[in-house]
Formats: structure tokens, C-alpha cells, sequence
């Protein structure tokens, strides 16, 4: 399916809204998002047609709300767009089946047969079912690029290329080489490397001093033969304590050509930062094997993306990575230790520059490596690249963004003021410390509904697959349905059998006991199974994210009070990192993780981490701005706050 004319090509006639509305496909108004219940997922199956390939399949899973638009971003599929998804610029042209409902600014764009075939703009389609969505090829090469949470980003990348075409050198003209490549480069005045001025004079020869310069910053760091201006990539890393992320990024269109993600390979020194920080404390040689392990991650990653892509190693010639503060100095072999006892002191706020192949990376000889600036030792780059991708700084409404994970971050503004934290949560969002927990990987159940009247317990299930264990959405799933049924009370209790078989007589009888402990089993192959060989939910995995859930509501409500805020003057929730961005907001209101708020406030906002990586590299002006959040953004410090083991104990408790 070739994608419909351009609008501006074309005189567009008047359209008949009253019958879309009549037919229920007219969003009433204009594009306001499509009301969900902040619970389950859905899959969205995309067709991406090539001009030059056969179209490429790939399914995802997203919570329901999420734009079609975002969907395909965080999943690395290009979708032309310029205006930072407000449905102004009328490129982002896609095709869903199911069709879903006409905006005002669909009707701007397609002809009345169009929309009848299910064309729409991809930033105003709301996920709120399973949909087949076809992807028409690029179309154009933009100035700007859309990432992050709705962020258009002008293409500024570091890396620049150059193709001039040089006067041979004669007995009259014994001008240097280097000299007289720089002297036809007008708007750039770069300075070689080593690499580049080897390079330099067989590369002129060979090619009858027809070559394309190679800058990155303002360092000239190679020659190639002819004119490669339109190869330029990059790679932007989410260095995460448990999994890491690459995109492989066109720098000329702006667009990612590959995503992959794979365990950090450092697992086995611990699941946490303090673990791989005392590994380190209590054996010399495990910072070597720390570092040694970031590497092989990062270069596994950087291989992988490529090969997907199709780009050749040697053309990819910047990185950027976002990660927390340990995670960064274990990559650059920096000793951790300061950052694991008070009072938390990082070597650099601003680590420099570095050459790729100095972490590992086997991408081009002079390929440079971008990290992002950390605002301390528990609020990291990762959180630095977040608030970029966010931008937190630049929007007037008051927003907060919490990235869930062992090391809960949090940020708050109120438009004029940015205040930050960190809150410890503990392992429970990522299977640990809990009976029947594991992370979100085949088997796992994600989501949890229950009906007090009803026997069965819906599950979903990642892959499809019968459940081996519970990963951290269903965990919160589980709970919050369990609060909402009444088997589990304020306290994080569950209620006596009398009591359960009272209000939700259907599921009473999987209240039960292994052991001396009580326990609510999820799934069991048969009504007469033993419960210790299904999957179930104990007492003790209640009091863990009851824990968890406490220190990061402490902390935001601790930041509310430092701004003067309530609950209801929360404008927007942003819940970041590979756990956030797949939790239930309903879920989340319920156990009282996040401000009581309507769902419709409560925003998934995907790998922002990468997200800000990948602006980085696209825009040097992003990456001052990720310099200025240094300045603009105040930490609060919560262990040192006398009434922080007060509001802990306060907010155990679930919401009723």
C-alpha cells in the first residue's frame, strides 16, 4: 500500500464530520485521547514497507494509551514527523486495522475514502485494542527529528561530513595536505587526529583528491574516499544495572535503523548497584572484571545493531551512553567505592569524552564516546538523559516523573522549580525478594484482573505461554486487584477466610496456606493442585512492595511538600524505565504508588533514558541542555531528613 498524496499537494475538500460522527468515528473533541481504564496491554502488529526491501514484520505490547506514534519509536521503526506529535505537520501517515477515531486534523490530511481505509495520523492514535498498523516508507530527509515524550529535536548532530573535490599540488601550489583540505572546508575549523593524518595523504591519491572529511566536535578523525555524505550513525546506549539498551541511529534522517536490548552482563557480581560496588570493596581484581563485563555488553549490543541494520562498524562514528552513576564509572574503570558510602561522593560530575574503543566499542578507529552528566551518586546520567528526553525543563505544567526500578528516581516540577531524589524500592520490581518472582521474560504474568463474583483469575501472560512466575507489573496488578476485591486490606493483610468468602466468594478458596505461610494462588493447573507447585502471592511478597511502594510515594510526597503541592495539582505522571513504562497506571493509583490522579494523567513514557541518549547525538544544542540540568535541577537528600522513617511508615498502607 503506497502511503496518500500529500495534503499539500492537493486542494482538500470540505468533509462531511457529521457523518463520521454519526458512524462513532469523529473523536468529539478534535484529538483528545480515547478514554481507557489505565489497565492490561495491547499488541500492535506493524507492517514496515520499504521502497527498496520486502516490508518488515514486528510485533509489540504496550499499555493501553500510548500513541501509535510512541509505540513504534521506542521500538526502533522510523515514522515521518517534524512537529513533535501534536498532529500539525501531517507526515506521520500510517494505516490501522481496526480504524480508529477521526480527529479534525485526520480530516485535514485524508480524503473521506482514505480515512474509510483506516489512514491516520500515528501521534493522534490512541492504543487502546490490538491493531495491524502499515508503516509507509520515508518520504523525506527532516532538519528535525521526533523523540522523547512529544520532544522535536533539530538535527545538530556532532558528527559532520564534508565533500570537496581538491586542486592537485603543483610545484607552485606546495600547500600541505592537511592544509589544503581545511582550506576547502569553509564553515568548519576542525583539528586532526593521528588516525586521520595517516590517512590523509594515500586517501587523497587514491581517490584523485575527491574525498569526504570526517569531523566529530571539532576533530577531524578521518579522509574517505569519494563522497560518503550520506553515510553518518550513531549508537545510543541505556546502560541499565539489569538490562541494556542500543538504537542504532541515521544521523542524516534522524531516524533509529535497529533496537536491541540484552541482560548487563555484570549480573553475576549482583542485581544491585551496591552489590557490584561491595564486589569491588572486597576483591581488587572485580573492577577489572566489572569493566571487562560492560564491555563485552556494550560491544555484543554494538555488533547486534549493526548487523540488523546493515551499517558497516566503521561507519558509526559517535556513542552516546546514559547510565547511573555506578553503572558509568564501572564502565570507564572508575573505583566505585565513594559512591556506595556517606557521603556519596562521585569522582566527576561530567565525565569527558572518550575514545569508543577505550569501553570496548569496535565501531570506527576515532569514533567518540558521549556520557551524560550525573546531578549525584543516586540520581545518575540515566535520570539526566530522562529529564532531557522529558523535557522537564521546559514545560510550565507540574509534572512528575519517576523511573521505577531498585533505585527508584524522582522528579518533580512545578514549572519554575525542579527538584530531585532517590528513593531506595528494594528488588521487588524486578522479581527479587519475591516468592514466585522473575523479570518480564516468557512465562511471566504481567497483568492481573479478578471479579469478586467470578472463579477464574484473568491473567495475561508474556508470550503466551502457561505461567512460570510473577515479574513486577503483575506483582503490582495482583495487589492492587487483591485491595480492590477486598482480600487484601489497608494494611496489606489478607482478610480471614469468613470474611473472604463475604466478599469475594469466588476466589475465597484460593486463599489458602503453604506452610505456616498464607498465600493467594494465581495459577494452578487443577482446583486440587498443590499451591507451592503454581504460582501464587504471599504474605511476605505483599510486605516487599508494600516497602517499595512506601519509599518512592515518601519520596515524591516529600518533594510535593518542598514545592508546596497537592496531590491534585499534578498536571502529568511520567513513569519511565522498562518497568514504568508497562505498569498498570490504575495499579499504580490504587496501592498508592503514584498521586491519586485520574489514569488519563499517568503517562508510560517508554526508555527515556535512551530516549535522551539518542538526542544527544542528534543535537549538540540537547546536549548543552543536558549540561544546564546540572545548574537548573536542586537534589534533596531523604536520608537525612528527620521525617522521612515517619512518612515511610504513614504511607505503608493502601489507599481505601
Amino acid at each position: 500500500m503506497n502511503p496518500p498524496p500529500d495534503p499539500g499537494e492537493r486542494e482538500l475538500p470540505e468533509y462531511p464530520l457529521e457523518a463520521f460522527r454519526r458512524e462513532g468515528l469523529l473523536a468529539p473533541s478534535g484529538a483528545e485521547p480515547v478514554a481507557h481504564d489505565g489497565t492490561g496491554r495491547v499488541q500492535l502488529s506493524f507492517t514496515v514497507e520499504d521502497k527498496e526491501a520486502p516490508p518488515a514484520q514486528k510485533q509489540v505490547r504496550v499499555p493501553p494509551g500510548v500513541s501509535v506514534f510512541d509505540s513504534a519509536s521506542w521500538n526502533g521503526i522510523a515514522i515521518d514527523s517534524t512537529c513533535g506529535g501534536h498532529g500539525t505537520c501531517h507526515k506521520c501517515k500510517v494505516r490501522v486495522s481496526p480504524a480508529t477515531a477521526v480527529t479534525r486534523h485526520d480530516t485535514r490530511t485524508f480524503t473521506p475514502a482514505e480515512l474509510e481505509a483506516g489512514w491516520r495520523l500515528a501521534c493522534l492514535v490512541q492504543a487502546t485494542r490490538d491493531h495491524e498498523v502499515v508503516v509507509p516508507p520515508l518520504t523525506t530527509r527532516p532538519k528535525a527529528a521526533t523523540v522523547g515524550v512529544g520532544r522535536q529535536v533539530i538535527l545538530r548532530p556532532a558528527v559532520q561530513k564534508r565533500y570537496v573535490e581538491l586542486t592537485e599540488p603543483t610545484l607552485e601550489d606546495q600547500r600541505p595536505d592537511l592544509v589544503r583540505l581545511l582550506d576547502a572546508i569553509d564553515d568548519l575549523e576542525p583539528s586532526p587526529d593521528l588516525y586521520a593524518l595517516r590517512r590523509l595523504p594515500g586517501v587523497l591519491r587514491q581517490s584523485d583528491f575527491k574525498v569526504t572529511a570526517v569531523v566529530v566536535d571539532q576533530t577531524l578523525i578521518d579522509v574517505e574516499p569519494g563522497d560518503t555524505t550520506g553515510v553518518r550513525y550513531a549508537i545510543a546506549f541505556d546502560l541499565g544495572t539489569t538490562t541494556v539498551v542500543a538504537t542504532l541511529l541515521d544521523l542524516v534522517t534522524g531516524t533509529p535503523v535497529a533496537v536491541a536490548s540484552m541482560l548487563n552482563k555484570q549480573q553475576p557480581f549482583g542485581g544491585d548497584v551496591i552489590s557490584r560496588i561491595s564486589a569491588t570493596m572486597l576483591d581488587p581484581a572485580a573492577l577489572g572484571r566489572l569493566q571487562d563485563a560492560a564491555a563485552q555488553t556494550l560491544s555484543t549490543l554494538a555488533e547486534q545493531v549493526c548487523r540488523e541494520g546493515g551499517v558497516e562498524p566503521q561507519h558509526v562514528y559517535e556513542a552516546a551512553l546514559a547510565g547511573n552513576a555506578t553503572m558509568t564509572s564501572l564502565a570507564l574503570g572508575i573505583d566505585p567505592e565513594p559512591l556506595g558510602v556517606a557521603p556519596f561522593i562521585q569522582t566527576t560530575a561530567t565525565p569527558p569524552v572518550v575514545l569508543a574503543a577505550e569501553v570496548g566499542l569496535a565501531l570506527h578507529p576515532g569514533a567518540r564516546l558521549a556520557l551524560f552528566p550525573a546531578l549525584g551518586a543516586y540520581v545518575g546520567g540515566d535520570i539526566v538523559a530522562g529529564m532531557l528526553a522529558t523535557g522537564m525543563d521546559r514545560d510550565k505544567r507540574v509534572r512528575l516523573f519517576i523511573d521505577v526500578g531498585t533505585n527508584c528516581e524522582i522528579v518533580l516540577s512545578d514549572g519554575e522549580r525542579i527538584l530531585s531524589t532517590a528513593a531506595p524500592a528494594g528488588p521487588a520490581f524486578e522479581g527479587g525478594a519475591i516468592r514466585c518472582g522473575m523479570r518480564a521474560a516468557d512465562g511471566a504474568i504481567e497483568v492481573v484482573k479478578l471479579e469478586p463474583e467470578g472463579s477464574d483469575v484473568e491473567l495475561s501472560v508474556i508470550g503466551d505461554v502457561p505461567p512460570r512466575g510473577l515479574c513486577g507489573s503483575g506483582l503490582v496488578d495482583a495487589v492492587a486487584e487483591l485491595v480492590k476485591v477486598g482480600l487484601l486490606d489497608g494494611s496489606g493483610r489478607f482478610v480471614a477466610d469468613e470474611v473472604a468468602k463475604e466478599l469475594a466468594p469466588g476466589l475465597a478458596d484460593r486463599l489458602t496456606y503453604i506452610g505456616q505461610e498464607r498465600v493467594f494462588v494465581l495459577h494452578r493447573d487443577s482446583v486440587d493442585a498443590d499451591p507451592a507447585e503454581g504460582v501464587f502471592l504471599s504474605q511476605r511478597d505483599v510486605r516487599e512492595l508494600q516497602f517499595a511502594k512506601a519509599a518512592i510515594s515518601t519520596g515524591w510526597t516529600l518533594l510535593m511538600e518542598e514545592l508546596g503541592l497537592e496531590h491534585r495539582d499534578v498536571q502529568q505522571v511520567l513513569l519511565a524505565g522498562s518497568f514504568g513504562s508497562y505498569l498498570s497506571a490504575a495499579s499504580a493509583v490504587r496501592i498508592g504508588l503514584v498521586p491519586k490522579l485520574p489514569v488519563l494523567r499517568i503517562v508510560p513514557a517508554g526508555n527515556v533514558a535512551g530516549e535522551g541518549a539518542k538526542m544527544a547525538l542528534l543535537s549538540v544544542r540537547e546536549r548543552t541542555g543536558a549540561l544546564a540540568l546540572l545548574e537548573e535541577v536542586t537534589y534533596v537528600e531523604l536520608s537525612d531528613r528527620p521525617d522521612f522513617n515517619d512518612r515511610f511508615v504513614d504511607l505503608l498502607a493502601f489507599p481505601q
